[in-house]
């Protein structure tokens, strides 16, 4: 008599918790998309419960303290530092941001008249003849690139103008913040209990990955980021750069796509150190301090903070912080990463399963 074979569990049965999370993904994103206009303090407030709830359960499991109370507790020494900070930073970035787009102009007419010469000694080495013409597609460039910044000047300046005028928001996301500190373990649990039963292990291990993926990216490079702009808004300030604090602290805030915030903050630290001095010790100082800064943090920041195994490429960070833009604006940028880390976790979950399928081995 001949013995059964061990059958393995089909595929389509190991992916049943991805296919239910990846249309709750999906109701998700739509029911965003529908009611954008009026999500942001929600948005902004499950960001800040989600960085704060890890705080919250120390407090409350290991002293005892009622979840309310440590909710107050945390939340308020939160908006205390946070307060603080603002209190610090925001008027010196407003006064250098302000300077560094009225001084734009003024800085692209020096560049261009500092690299004339070399232009000049390119043109002479590589035998080309028609220099009007070159000129005059480089003015053009240029001024293309003046009316552009103008505009996104324009741009930055009218919504910094619609924060400031917008009071509700701030008082809202705090509001929301506080419920879901306190509500937490019972939504996590209401949400446990509507897994059905016999997926119950695989969705707790996609759960388990996602807030993996999700606090050691997030959370740690958030703190990577900050540090970063701290770090280069001081470096840049006492080398006596113009603007300095606005572009070192701007260097760390995009900075949450790895390697993008410094290198921008690199072509634009080194073209006004160029303008400003002209000398090549000045531009290599102003250099040395970015490749510090990414020596400090390949070696040592992110490692530690936020781990080689949680990070998220940096490709498909900026592809999702571009699609999120194109889609929903400010909104889809502010759930673009989020959104990133959770497709990543279940591609990757969907990619384990299928390699241990019947159909991948070649079993019957």
């Amino acid at each position: 008599m001949a013995t059964k074979s061990k059958t393995q569990t089909p595929l389509l049965h190991l992916s049943a918790p991805f296919i239910g999370l990846l249309a709750f993904l999906a109701a998700t994103l739509l029911f965003s998309w529908l009611f954008q206009d009026i999500l942001l303090p929600f948005i902004l407030g499950a960001i800040i419960a989600y960085l704060l709830d890890p705080f919250v359960e120390k407090l409350d499991r290991v002293n005892k303290i009622k979840r309310p109370v440590a909710v107050l507790f945390i939340l308020g020494g939160f908006l205390l530092v946070f307060g603080l900070l603002l209190a610090i930073l925001l008027p010196l970035l407003f006064q250098e941001a302000a300077q560094f787009m009225d001084d734009l102009p003024k800085l692209i007419d020096k560049l261009m008249n500092l690299a004339t010469p070399w232009i000049e000694w390119t043109q002479q080495k590589l035998g080309i003849s028609n220099q009007k013409d070159l000129e005059d597609v480089i003015a053009q460039n240029w001024q293309n690139a003046l009316k552009v910044s103008g505009s996104v000047g324009e741009t930055l300046t009218n919504i910094g103008q619609g924060l400031v005028g917008i009071v509700t928001v701030p008082i809202f996301t705090v509001i929301i913040t506080y419920f879901m500190l306190n509500e937490w373990p019972k939504m996590a649990k209401w949400t446990a209990d509507m897994i059905p039963r016999p997926y119950q292990d695989n969705a707790r291990k996609l759960a388990s990955d996602i807030n993996t993926k999700l606090s050691g990216f997030i959370r740690g490079q958030l703190s990577v980021a900050f540090m970063l702009g701290i770090g280069y808004a001081v470096s840049l300030a006492l080398a006596g750069l113009n603007y300095g604090i606005f572009i070192g602290f701007m260097s760390g805030l995009l900075g949450i796509i790895p390697m993008v915030g410094s290198t921008i903050g690199l072509i634009v630290s080194v073209a006004v150190a160029f303008v400003q001095e002209g000398t090549i010790s000045y531009v290599g100082l102003i250099a040395a301090i970015y490749f510090t800064g990414q020596l400090i943090e390949g070696n040592v920041l992110t490692p530690k903070i936020v781990g080689d195994s949680v990070g998220l490429h940096p490709l498909w960070v900026f592809f999702a912080l571009l699609a999120g833009a194109s889609l929903m604006g400010i909104i889809g940028m502010l759930i673009a990463v989020p959104v990133a880390a959770i497709i990543s976790v279940l591609l990757s979950f969907t990619i384990e399963q299928y390699k241990q399928s019947a159909y991948y081995q070649g079993h019957e």
